[in-house]
């Protein structure tokens, strides 16, 4: 399918004018009295309840402190899931053997959804920081992995056939071959792994958290304060907009540096 390319103006101004479509279809919507103002508030309703969450504390914290709470969990647990996905989907690349220990394990949990460990991570943790860090985990840990092996795995195998031909042994080749020509692969596998992992941090923060964006839309909801719990949806989406925004310009960083 061809698709026109668009002008610098284009891309600013379509953008703003589908927000702008969306915010004028919510105001008639609310104001027009069909549904209730406790269940739609209009956007500057939310506007203001969102300016009053930043100084007026909710559900024991501020907005911002919510964030910061739920910002610290999602950082440990992708954090982990990157540390040790990326390094075992390499290694899983080059050793047949452990691919074959690792894999039938991987296939059976990486199926499991990560609200579904909820239940065992509240028991095993509580409402502490172990919870949380584990579903974020569990929701970023999978395509951390598959993307690094597949990268691993589609490498040039002249390239690796020429660094053994150079005397380079088992962890050279990995660490100078394969990670080296696995990164635009596994960049894109932690592109996927983050966007994951902050949907999962929010549904773990819905039940085994006393702190963060999600226990801040339970409390919102509890009290029937709608525009409470958008501006949480709204803070939700800026967040991961942003660290979606910075993992595509590493992505393209990358690229335009192997001349992609």
């Amino acid at each position: 399918m061809n698709r026109t390319a668009l002008t610098p103006t284009e891309t600013w101004a379509l953008p703003l004018a589908g927000l702008a479509t969306l915010l004028v279809a919510w105001t008639a919507i609310a104001s027009s009295g069909l549904v209730p103002s406790q269940f739609l508030p209009t956007p500057l309703a939310v506007a203001q309840r969102f300016a009053e969450l930043t100084t007026k504390p909710f559900a024991g914290y501020t907005i911002q402190q919510h964030l910061l709470s739920s910002v610290g969990r999602y950082l440990m647990g992708f954090g982990l899931a990157a540390v040790i996905g990326v390094p075992l989907g390499l290694m899983m690349g080059w050793y047949r053997w452990l691919d074959d220990i690792v894999s039938p394990l991987f296939e059976a949990i990486r199926f499991v959804a990560p609200i579904a460990w909820v239940p065992f991570a509240a028991l095993w943790f509580g409402t502490g920081i172990g919870g949380p860090t584990l579903i974020i985990f569990m929701g970023a840990f999978p395509p951390a992995l598959i993307n690094a092996y597949r990268g691993a795995r589609f490498v040039e195998p002249r390239y690796i056939e020429a660094a053994q031909t150079l005397g380079a042994g088992s962890f050279r080749v990995i660490t100078q071959v394969l990670l080296p020509a696995s990164v635009p692969s596994i960049v894109a596998g932690l592109r996927i792994s983050a966007g994951l992992g902050w949907q999962s941090l929010v549904g773990a923060e819905l039940i085994v958290a006393s702190s963060g964006i999600g226990y801040l839309l339970v409390k919102g909801q509890s009290s029937i304060s709608t525009a409470t719990v958008m501006s949480g949806m709204i803070a939700i989406g800026v967040v991961g907009f942003a660290i979606d925004a910075i993992l595509r310009r590493v992505e393209a960083m990358i690229h335009a540096r192997q001349g992609r």
